[in-house]
């Protein structure tokens, strides 16, 4: 350090400055570096194993996780449903501007996809088909009525799909389009019985019940499903089947199964149905 000069006038003691810290020696400060360099290193890599297991969790199933494992209730697995365009300025059913309740998309498009797993009815791929097709699910001694009504209720076009799962339960979904939402009804109510208690339930089995609670499900707004079972004893296979009535189209969900059918692919079912339709 160097002398501080002084002036001619009478000196004046001037603090002294606090020495410089010696420096650290070269061996302790690369061990100091290095152990911080350790532990960020450490913290980081903490970091990044905690964020991918959960990462990791989020994206397996439930039952591929250790203790979490849970068998399948069940459920088929559906591809992700969307609903079809609509032609230029035309609403949605049950929307303002809609007050006939009118499903202006295409009745194909507004089918349920088949499940993964499915094999696809040849007969019944998403298509049109005819009055005959439709009333071929019913027993003989209904066709025939059945068939006058439709010429009543001034039916449009009817569209299916079906398709059989490796369990054995086979499903039909046909979707009727009437010209009004009182034609829709009409049939519904005075041609198939649907909603009455006291009325037979034409579907040529033998006799057949209300399913409570399984429409529970369609928790769709001016959408409602009428569930019905057939009775035991029933033959070879039992027959499930609803109605989901929605505005200007009629759904039909039908299901059979060697040995008696399920609840929950019969709920699932018509809930997404009915979801298109709403």
């Amino acid at each position: 350090m160097t002398e501080r000069s002084t002036m001619t006038v009478e000196p004046v003691p001037v603090a002294q400055e606090a020495p410089a810290p010696a420096p650290a020696a070269p061996g302790r400060t690369r061990r100091v570096l290095w152990a911080v360099a350790r532990w960020t290193v450490a913290v980081a890599v903490c970091g990044g194993v905690g964020a991918g297991t959960v990462m990791g969790i989020t994206a397996l199933d439930r039952t591929e996780v250790p203790g979490l494992a849970t068998e399948s209730d069940g459920r088929w697995e559906y591809p992700r449903l969307r609903l079809p365009a609509l032609p230029a300025d035309r609403p949605r059913p049950f929307t303002e501007g809609n007050e006939g309740e009118i499903h202006y998309a295409d009745a194909r498009q507004l089918l349920l996809p088949a499940p993964a797993g499915a094999t696809v009815d040849p007969k019944l791929t998403g298509g049109w088909v005819s009055e005959d097709a439709y009333l071929a699910g019913y027993g003989k001694e209904e066709r025939a009525r059945l068939k006058v009504a439709l010429g009543d209720t001034a039916l449009r076009h009817i569209a299916a799909r079906g398709w059989t799962m490796p369990d054995g339960t086979t499903t039909r979904i046909h979707l009727l389009r009437f010209s009004s939402v009182a034609y829709a009804d009409r049939f519904r109510i005075e041609s198939l019985k649907s909603g009455d208690t006291d009325e037979e339930l034409p579907l040529g089995v033998a006799e057949a019940e209300i399913i409570d609670g399984a429409a529970g499900d369609v928790r769709v707004p001016e959408v409602t499903a009428y569930t019905y079972q057939e009775k035991k004893p029933y033959g070879p296979e039992a027959t499930r089947w609803a109605y989901i009535m929605a505005g200007d189209t009629l759904a039909m969900v039908t299901q059979t199964r060697k040995g008696g059918t399920l609840a929950v692919p019969f709920q699932q079912t018509i809930a997404l149905q009915a979801q298109l339709l709403g």
